[in-house]
């Protein structure tokens, strides 16, 4: 019988060379999900299309909460639905998704939560958090505990907190504008959004 191996888990630098590696690491001048600007955008559907890559982040991120007793893990869609596939296989469990239907994130889809359900919430990228929030309270909503806040990148530096346990695989300290003073677009540049929310 083989010995099993336990996944190692990636380090910071592994997972932005992994970016890298697939071109997923983009600089120029663009327009966030949050509406800020940057010069640094990170496209993690160029990651995540790789199965290899998606598993290797999922169970990294999966290993920093196996003792937080998951049940459910959760995304915002549509980035955050491999992240969240490939943790919760990780952990043996399943995996949900929230959209936005009338500018709200809603469970949909036949999607349900029990009372007191143990759920951690990921995404790929954490700008603002904003997004994350929102999942988080559409599973208190729906009478779930939140234990947990994971993302593949933090691109706020660590700014973006929240009141529970926190992991991210890397922290990026990425500048980012208002658009009325950003100064990319003083030098005439146009800010494109390459991500999935127009």
């Amino acid at each position: 019988m083989e010995a099993m191996t336990t996944p190692v888990a990636l380090t910071e630098r592994e997972t932005l060379q992994r970016y890298e590696k697939r071109g997923a690491l983009l600089r120029g001048h663009f327009r966030l999900t949050s509406g800020l600007h940057s010069d640094i955008y990170l496209q993690s559907a160029l990651v995540l299309q790789h199965p290899e890559d998606a598993a290797a982040l999922g169970e990294s991120l999966a290993a920093t909460f196996r003792g937080d007793r998951v049940h459910t893990v959760l995304a915002p869609a549509i980035g955050g639905i491999l992240v969240a596939h490939e943790v919760a296989r990780a952990l043996g469990v399943r995996a949900l998704f929230t959209e936005r239907e009338n500018g709200e994130m809603r469970l949909r889809r036949g999607f349900t939560l029990s009372p007191g359900e143990r759920c951690l919430v990921v995404e790929d990228v954490i700008t603002t958090g904003g997004s994350t929030r929102e999942v988080v309270q559409c599973v208190e909503a729906h009478g779930g505990l939140v234990v947990g806040v994971g993302s593949l990148i933090d691109r706020s530096g660590g700014t973006a907190t929240f009141s529970v346990k926190r992991v991210a695989l890397a922290t990026l300290s990425a500048a980012t504008y208002a658009p009325e003073s950003c100064p990319l677009c003083k030098t005439g540049s146009i800010a494109v959004k390459p991500g999935s929310r127009a």
